[in-house]
């Protein structure tokens, strides 16, 4: 596994907020997700139109916080559909590590980077956003996705 530390500037994300029952997130997910690539086309400041984000705080704080996006990122927030959220990420410090293969896997990669984190004398923000970058994600059994753990 390797991991990567990297600093991120900010970072505009428009898309729609999944907020449910945990065990239903793997339901969920794939719906807005499907509802935001058929409303693609409205967003008009869509950097990349096939690089989907997802968002979320481990601990979050406050209702506003609670919950999953499903998200593409813009150059500005101009002219957003309506039923869309609009979320602006400041300058944040991430260790990052790739996960292929099955949707279901995907904690295991997570635990290793949480462990690397530690072992290599960074911290954990779990009170900030964190992000999964997706690069394919149609096939539950075939995902890339990189994950983005908000560290200092």
């Amino acid at each position: 596994m390797e991991v990567i530390i990297k600093d991120f500037a900010e970072l505009k994300l428009v898309g729609y907020r999944v907020l449910c029952e945990a065990e239903q997130y793997i339901i969920e997910i794939p719906q807005a997700t499907r509802r935001l690539f058929e409303q693609i086309k409205d967003i008009k400041t869509v950097v990349d139109p096939f690089q989907l984000y997802g968002a979320y705080v481990v601990d979050n704080q406050t209702k506003d916080e609670d919950g999953y996006w499903v998200c593409v990122e813009v150059s500005d927030y101009k002219d957003i559909p309506s039923e869309m959220v609009a979320l602006t990420f400041p300058r944040q410090s991430y260790a990052i590590v790739r996960h292929k293969g099955k949707n279901s896997l995907i904690g295991e990669s997570y635990n290793q980077l949480h462990k690397w984190i530690e072992e290599n004398g960074y911290k954990r923000l779990k009170n900030k956003w964190h992000l999964e970058k997706y690069h394919s994600w149609e096939d539950v059994d075939n995902i890339d996705v990189e994950l983005f753990d908000t560290i200092e």
